[in-house]
């Protein structure tokens, strides 16, 4: 393991810790003298490309604390990227084969929710909070002899809105739509790695990280509608 990679799984240990914290947070600071309500849902639509999401939600968590909180995992999937550039760029000029593509975008997501008080949706809430991204973009060239991952983590913050309607006195339907946006990260495929801050791995001929950053569709600015259920308990 090169120092890179024993750097990456550091970082997602850091991540996995902040995610427990928060869901420790969440889940146990309530006001004693009026229990937190909690909810669990799935939602689906579109999130960087058709996907879907797990929710946890935690409500009057404390005595005066305006905000409730949310805890999302999901997946989506969509297109990677530029097959042919993908090639160059990571691992040769060659041309040969029927390009195939497939891409895959797991997201962690915290969110706290402010309670909007809009008449017309009352139900209605502003939610912001970090998000965590692990993107995966696969490159098969069948008959050409290449298959390979084209893979990049990344950190962002999200800002949108969220409401729920009732459906029975436990069931409410979701809504959630809103704008992340991801922060730009090391991008590594093959045995070739590009980053924001230069330090290239094994980069080819004269290609930098801005190359490789158009060539694949990693997260960047990504708005997202989502429609699903949840149950009240």
């Amino acid at each position: 393991m090169n120092l890179s990679d024993e750097i990456t799984e550091e970082i997602i240990k850091k991540i996995g810790f902040i995610f427990l914290i928060l869901w420790v947070i969440v889940f146990s600071n309530y006001n004693p003298l009026e229990a937190a309500t909690y909810k669990l849902g799935i939602t689906g639509g579109y999130l960087s490309g058709a996907g879907w999401q797990l929710h946890g939600e935690a409500l009057n968590l404390a005595a005066g604390f305006p905000f409730s909180a949310r805890i999302s995992v999901g997946s989506s999937y969509s297109d990677p990227g530029n097959s042919a550039a993908a090639r160059r760029i990571f691992i040769n000029n060659a041309t040969n084969g029927i390009p195939e593509k497939s891409g895959k975008l797991s997201h962690f997501r915290f969110d706290l929710n402010y309670p909007l008080n809009w008449k017309l949706v009352p139900a209605l809430n502003l939610t912001f909070g970090p998000r965590y991204a692990s993107f995966r973009g696969n490159f098969k060239y069948v008959g050409g002899n290449e298959d390979f991952d084209v893979t990049s983590s990344q950190w962002g913050l999200g800002l949108g809105v969220a409401a729920a309607f009732s459906i029975t006195r436990t069931l409410d339907l979701m809504i959630i739509s809103g704008l992340d946006y991801y922060f730009q990260s090391r991008l590594k495929g093959h045995d070739t790695a590009y980053s924001p801050d230069g330090q290239d791995v094994n980069p080819r001929e004269d290609y930098t990280f801005s190359d490789a950053d158009n060539a694949i569709n990693q997260p960047g600015f990504e708005p997202y509608i989502m429609f699903g259920i949840a149950y009240r308990f």
